[in-house]
């Protein structure tokens, strides 16, 4: 028997419908989409351990600062992406040459098109704010407004 999947013709809105009838539980179903070659898509150019731990407390932050203000299902997907560019900033009486993140957050119906989410500007400062604050090794953090088209929700 070869591989079946009977889902595979159908977008992500019209699986989440079926297992709304299915009774599937409601985080199941409407937690944001994961890339499927996983971590190493959200961090551009080489991947190594090191910029994968700093993406993963990025992000830890993101979304949980997300759920805390009651925007996470607000978004339809939100995510960090680690950029391998280094940027100066400013910690206590020193300067710091770090690497810049950036926040992604998009509002789709079908994830065929989108738009990015227009989050409020003290959730974006809270958001940067902490994660500069709390990840050592990131001195900035961009927030990209790019739409789909032209650009893909995902940087890779």
């Amino acid at each position: 028997m070869g591989l079946v999947e009977p889902l595979k013709e159908l977008f992500k809105d019209e699986v989440r419908k079926i297992g709304l009838e299915l009774g599937l539980p409601y985080d199941m179903l409407y937690r944001h989409p994961f890339p499927g070659p996983g971590l190493g898509v959200r961090v551009l150019g080489e991947v190594k351990k090191e910029y994968c731990d700093l993406l993963r407390r990025a992000d830890a932050i993101f979304i949980e600062e997300l759920r805390k203000a009651d925007l996470y299902d607000k978004v339809s997907q939100a995510f960090t992406v680690f950029l391998p560019v280094r940027s100066v900033g400013v910690m206590g009486d020193g300067r710091k040459y770090d690497w810049v993140v950036s926040l992604r957050a998009v509002e789709t119906i079908d994830f065929m098109t989108a738009h990015w989410a227009h989050l409020p500007y003290d959730f974006l400062g809270r958001v940067s704010n902490r994660i500069i604050n709390e990840v050592n090794g990131i001195s900035r953090v961009v927030y990209d407004i790019s739409g789909k088209p032209p650009a893909t929700i995902e940087w890779e």
